[in-house]
């Protein structure tokens, strides 16, 4: 058996069909995200979705216009039952059934940090670093006998089919943490959470930490995703162990974005931001992000952020939250279902990154085979 070089473009097959919905959501749309994976809910769109993009199953779709910006491939192949919303600047084909190339075997191939480095190199000029459509269908792979993609193919689904399989029992859990907010809001009455947190403005100044994070829309410290200077993080806002940072803004993030400290490290975020901490003999953190995880949460966020081109939710804004606040036993116990579902949430997303890092394994194991 040998290798076979093909030019990819020559088996794939363009999809332009509008979804004809003008009125569509966030929630009704998806986005691609650099993890080549569709995510939901984008993070906007227009006026007018009639134009938006349909996915059928089995196709894939791509942002061939931020290649050389993102020095990535945004491409994602549609795993469900369901056909996919996207945006009509994205390009939607699928791989001919008659096809040499797998769709999967060739979704693999694209999953590593070495093709998007190609693909990147065959960018244009413009500020974006765009990819015509032509150069990339114009790319060559060599590719082993059906035969063999097939073989490496089922070792990537096996090992999908065990994530999505823990992923399902995440979102069980999570499930069940809403289903016992929701009981007691109808069981008790609700109180407003200013007189249980304590805001918090302690600056980190000449000698303080370096270990500066932002906050992300899924509701968790993050790497930062501009240039930080760490020489300069005496102005920035320390969030101890166990305290909350937020962003006061709601419109770019559609979202109430906040993050939990539960490390044993300062944190130091952008000054801008706030940062609070709970009287933990009443409130307990874990408690209170259970709500703030809440898409309910997020709608009342936006529907009381004030009338800026940001929209602004404020520390005058959070005071006046009303949640029930139950005996400090029975947060608890709410609590460390919490936890149990971030401990399980991160693992994971381990395992996403493990089954992303072994698809150039996988590759590398089936060519190699072939050249044997």
């Amino acid at each position: 058996m040998k290798l076979t070089k093909y030019r990819i473009g020559n088996y794939f097959e363009p999809l332009s069909q509008k979804c004809n919905i003008p009125n569509l959501t966030e929630s009704e749309v998806s986005g691609i995200n650099i993890e080549k994976e569709f995510f939901e809910p984008s993070r906007q769109v227009g006026e007018d979705t009639s134009k938006y993009k349909i996915v059928p199953p089995n196709y894939f779709a791509c942002n061939l216009m931020h290649v050389g910006r993102d020095v990535v491939l945004p491409i994602a192949l549609n795993h469900t039952n369901n056909n996919k919303i996207v945006s009509p600047a994205y390009t939607v084909f699928k791989i001919k059934d008659d096809s040499p190339i797998l769709r999967d075997y060739f979704f693999i191939m694209l999953k590593s940090h070495e093709r998007d480095r190609y693909f990147w190199f065959n960018t244009d000029s413009s500020i974006r670093g765009d990819m015509p459509w032509d150069v990339f269908c114009n790319i060559e792979l060599k590719v082993p006998p059906l035969s063999i993609q097939k073989k490496y193919v089922n070792v990537y689904k096996a090992m999908i089919a065990n994530q999505q399989s823990y992923e399902r029992g995440l979102e069980d859990l999570k499930l069940v943490c809403d289903a016992y907010i929701e009981d007691l809001r109808r069981k008790m009455p609700s109180e407003e959470i200013g007189k249980y947190i304590t805001r918090r403005d302690v600056r980190n100044g000449i000698n303080g930490t370096k270990n500066v994070m932002g906050i992300s829309t899924t509701k968790e410290f993050r790497e930062p995703t501009s240039k930080v200077n760490k020489n300069e993080l005496s102005n920035y806002k320390v969030v101890k162990p166990r305290q909350i940072g937020f962003v006061q803004t709601t419109h770019n993030e559609k979202v109430f974005t906040y993050a939990f400290n539960n490390t044993d490290e300062d944190i130091v975020i952008s000054s801008v931001n706030e940062v609070f901490s709970c009287d933990e003999d009443k409130l307990l953190p874990e408690y209170l992000s259970m709500f703030f995880n809440r898409t309910e949460f997020d709608r009342y966020a936006r529907f009381h952020s004030w009338g800026s081109a940001r929209e602004t939710f404020t520390w005058s804004d959070l005071v006046e939250v009303k949640i029930p606040v139950p005996d400090i036993k029975v947060q608890q116990s709410i609590a460390n279902m919490y936890t149990a579902y971030k401990e399980r949430k991160y693992i994971n997303e381990r395992l996403k990154s493990q089954i992303k890092n072994i698809c150039p394994i996988l590759i590398k194991g089936s060519l190699e085979e072939c050249e044997e």
